[in-house]
């Protein structure tokens, strides 16, 4: 449908501008919007409202044209750092002939806009270029029209800009791709959400894979995995705190050691737009119009009600709802404990449906609203997007002999990844000596440093680290992202006493390790199996940094790992 009026009044969810191409995310949602239509009917989940949020598509010829018109090439493709491409995109002018219809956007809906990246490679099998373009949320609250009109051009430049990143340079150098090929279609799309006094968010987001690659205790990886939270998904895809289930079992707490380890291990913060006092003014910001609060500042919002547990420290036991002094825990129980809101078999019936659309496992990700009168207006589940999945289908077998052997220096059942990888021959390993989560940050950037090296060489590597690799908390983990260790094939990720949390696997950087079919280690620390860091010695040193050490076996490793068991090894 083309934009106009009649559009935002309408039951079509999609319109369009101008005529290129769509990109790979607007197509997927273009094209799952007609499956939710076709596969979930109303009858069957009556409490739930199940669609894609309205959108506008502004199509890869506007980008073309902007390029063009304001001479920004030069700089796009330049080695200059983001900030200055970003303010050249800034003084940049849009092309005349949408401004028109981007003033009608904002006279027309008055919540909250996600202006999203749609570029040609995204979302693509194999190279998914999961959250590498930028993503802007503007509050689109000002009582002036023209300045929610400038918001929204500031957010459409934005996107535009994130594509020659440095981010973006490095993950493309990856692929088989050139950066001056790539063109960025934009999305522009409301918030699924509610208001909350200078807040807006939805009680639910969520990430919903159709296999896991981390199941335990009996479940089948065909099982699946889900990840909820609460506020807006950028706690999920950043590789925040969020709670997993198996959605076939959804009454099953993940595996934690302890009471203890539960209450480290919740949510703590959620993030949601400011519709407040505006924030110091930063276009080339993503995150300018966001917030980060305690999880105690939703409960005057009234949201903690269907998604938290409480501690009780005298019976040493978790109670569901929030009643009580104990702390809160985002354990989503009320929901999926109970049938009062059938979230969990909805969730499973849109995985379905999209796995036989696309014919692959999936990853989708949505956001959820919940009414406290469904008889008037039910919840509101927006489909924010669809990806195909990459599962290697070859069987491999690992025996106990050979996950213990004497040539073995890594050896783990908790692994990612599925055959066997016999071409690595280049180690980059964070020294465990002295190691301090305070150093993250410098340890991320002395990986990107030799990752650019290896990289330019066409040079895969075994990548070893602590904590979580592309997390945004640096007290968590490694706070890389993609484009940092993306000539990585084999990437480690082990605990110490003093950094144990439970390995994420609901983020973009996860998407993009199963997509490029990246074999995946976890080594808990006091698990069975551990790092024989002394074979390390017999390696070749090529270069050492502060943080980081980079050697070199004079015979390619042997990497086996059996996606079905979760058994991998890594040998001479």
């Amino acid at each position: 449908m083309l934009l106009n009026r009649n559009f935002f009044k309408s039951d079509s969810q999609i319109s369009y501008l101008g005529t290129g191409e769509l990109g790979g995310k607007a197509t997927g949602l273009e094209f799952i919007n007609s499956i939710l239509t076709e596969e979930v009917k109303e009858k069957e989940f009556t409490d739930f409202q199940v669609n894609i949020p309205k959108m506008i598509v502004v199509r890869t010829d506007i980008f073309d044209s902007f390029m063009s018109t304001n001479n920004l090439w030069e700089i796009a493709l330049s080695d200059s750092m983001d900030d200055r491409i970003a303010l050249a995109f800034q003084k940049a002018e849009l092309p005349f002939e949408i401004l028109g219809d981007l003033r009608l956007i904002v006279s027309e809906i008055k919540r909250p806009l996600a202006i999203r990246s749609s570029s040609l490679l995204e979302d693509s099998m194999h190279e998914p270029f999961a959250g590498i373009y930028g993503t802007k949320m503007t509050p689109n609250n000002q009582l002036n029209i023209d300045d929610r009109f400038r918001k929204l051009v500031e957010a459409i430049k934005y996107v535009y800009a994130s594509t020659f990143f440095k981010s973006a340079k490095n993950y493309i150098i990856a692929t088989k791709h050139k950066t001056e090929n790539e063109k960025m279609a934009v999305i522009i799309q409301e918030v699924v959400g509610e208001l909350y006094e200078d807040k807006f968010y939805p009680e639910i987001s969520g990430v919903a894979r159709s296999y896991n690659f981390y199941s335990t205790d009996g479940v089948n990886p065909e099982d699946g995995v889900v990840n909820l939270a609460l506020g807006l998904g950028k706690t999920i895809v950043d590789g925040g705190i969020s709670w997993a289930y198996t959605p076939s079992y959804p009454k099953k707490d993940p595996p934690f050691k302890s009471m203890g380890d539960m209450l480290k291990q919740t949510q703590l913060s959620f993030w949601s737009v400011n519709m407040g006092k505006p924030s110091e003014y930063d276009p080339i910001n993503e995150s300018e119009y966001l917030i980060e609060d305690h999880i105690l500042e939703a409960k005057k919002d009234g949201t903690l009600k269907k998604i938290v547990s409480t501690y009780d420290s005298q019976s040493d036991r978790v109670w569901m709802g929030q009643g009580g002094d104990g702390p809160k825990i985002v354990t989503f129980a009320p929901i999926l404990h109970t049938s009062e809101i059938p979230l969990n078999e909805l969730i499973k019936r849109l995985m379905i449906a999209c796995e036989k659309a696309l014919n692959a496992p999936v990853e989708i990700e949505f956001a959820i609203t919940l009414s406290s009168n469904i008889i008037e207006k039910p919840h509101r589940f927006g489909f924010l997007q669809v990806r195909p999945m990459v599962v290697s289908a070859e069987e491999i077998d690992i025996s106990e002999s050979e996950m213990t052997a004497e040539n073995v220096i890594i050896s783990s059942n908790k692994v990612l990844g599925n055959g066997n990888i016999n071409r690595v021959k280049d180690i980059v390993f964070v020294k465990s000596k002295d190691f301090d989560p305070k150093n993250t940050h410098t340890i991320a950037k002395e990986i990107e440093a030799i990752n650019r090296k290896l990289v330019s060489q066409n040079r895969q590597y075994l990548l070893i680290g602590f904590g979580r690799w592309g997390t945004t908390d640096p007290w968590a983990g490694i706070p890389v992202d993609w484009s940092h260790i993306s000539g990585a094939k084999v990437i480690v990720e082990a605990t110490m006493e003093n950094m144990i949390h439970e390995m994420s696997q609901a983020s973009h950087f996860f998407h993009n390790v199963t997509s490029f079919q990246v074999c995946y280690f976890s080594i808990p620390f006091a698990g069975k199996y551990k790092i024989n860091w002394a074979k390390f010695d017999d390696f070749e040193v090529i270069e050492e940094t502060k943080y980081i050490k980079h050697v070199l076996s004079n015979e390619p490793l042997k990497i086996k790992a059996d996606g079905r068991s979760g058994k991998g090894i890594i040998s001479l």
